[in-house]
């Protein structure tokens, strides 16, 4: 009976081995090397000096310019999840809502965004809003403008640039929560006097807000961890946390500096993603892969 019983408690971990030695060593292995890293020094001669010195630590939480560049990471991602949320909650309603038959064909076009490499949709925004691209050439042929009008290359179309990658998560997200909604409570509101806006407002729009929450915290989280938008549609002043980790380990090879930046980003994020898990629950954004 003792056998069968230590073999019961056995299965378990038996069971779950595999996905717990693929976790371990590309997540959690990988993150111990990075977390060692940071507190290495990079010496004048381009070696890495191993240690346990706080000096990357200090440049990084002492330094205003890494504060300025963390700050403007969040404000932008705050600004690509707000549009994302105000525009994706319209097609997200009308997918989950709409009567046509063919609303597979809706999500698959949905979908195709994803088909594209997300470097390939980033970088067609500068034959679009380049001094040469199409809405330049379509002003001067017009005579709306005499001389081509700068738009690339600032916060704005950075921010925009954003928006066009994330935007299909965020509608994946609200229409997981709407299409799961029963259309009867809806009916049920209006027969009880409301008007249709009074039923959206009272009914649909709070059973809602939990896709609409998972898709921001994604959003968010997916914005402000980027760098190739930054690079490719930004200026010198739009630079992103990410950049800097970037800059750092590819640019300059100081992967303990590099190394520090990363875990400041991580810990920032990972408290966002630990909140919204504390109070709403993350299987929400799963449902959305689904």
């Amino acid at each position: 009976m003792a056998a069968d019983a230590a073999g019961a408690r056995r299965t378990p971990w038996m069971l779950l081995s595999p996905s717990l030695a693929t976790i371990s060593l590309l997540l959690i292995v990988p993150m111990l090397f990075i977390v060692v890293y940071s507190f290495w020094l990079r010496t004048a001669t381009g070696a890495d000096q191993v240690g346990f010195y706080f000096d990357n630590w200090i440049e990084v939480l002492g330094d205003r310019f890494y504060r300025d560049i963390l700050f403007q990471t969040l404000l932008i991602a705050f600004y690509t999840t707000v549009i994302c949320a105000l525009v994706g909650y319209i097609p997200a309603y009308f997918v989950a809502n709409t009567r046509m038959k063919s609303k597979a064909f809706l999500l698959l076009l949905l979908m195709l965004p994803f088909w594209i490499s997300y470097i390939i949709r980033t970088m067609s925004w500068i034959n679009i809003l380049g001094t040469s691209g199409a809405l330049n050439t379509l002003f001067l042929s017009m005579g709306i403008i005499d001389d081509p009008i700068q738009m690339l290359y600032n916060q704005q179309t950075v921010v925009l640039g954003l928006v066009h990658y994330l935007l299909p998560f965020m509608i994946l997200n609200v229409y997981v929560s709407l299409d799961g909604i029963d259309k009867n409570l809806t009916e049920a509101a209006k027969s009880l006097g409301c008007t249709g806006f009074q039923a959206f407002r009272e009914v649909t729009l709070p059973l809602s807000m939990p896709g609409l929450a998972a898709g921001s915290l994604l959003c968010f989280v997916l914005a402000a961890g980027t760098y190739i938008t930054p690079i490719v549609l930004g200026g010198p002043r739009d630079a992103m946390f990410a950049n800097l980790v970037f800059e750092a380990i590819v640019t300059q090879l100081n992967w303990p500096l590099g190394s520090a930046l990363s875990l400041v980003l991580l810990a920032l994020l990972g408290a966002l993603v630990v909140i919204y898990t504390r109070y709403l629950g993350i299987d929400q954004i799963a449902k959305s892969f689904k």
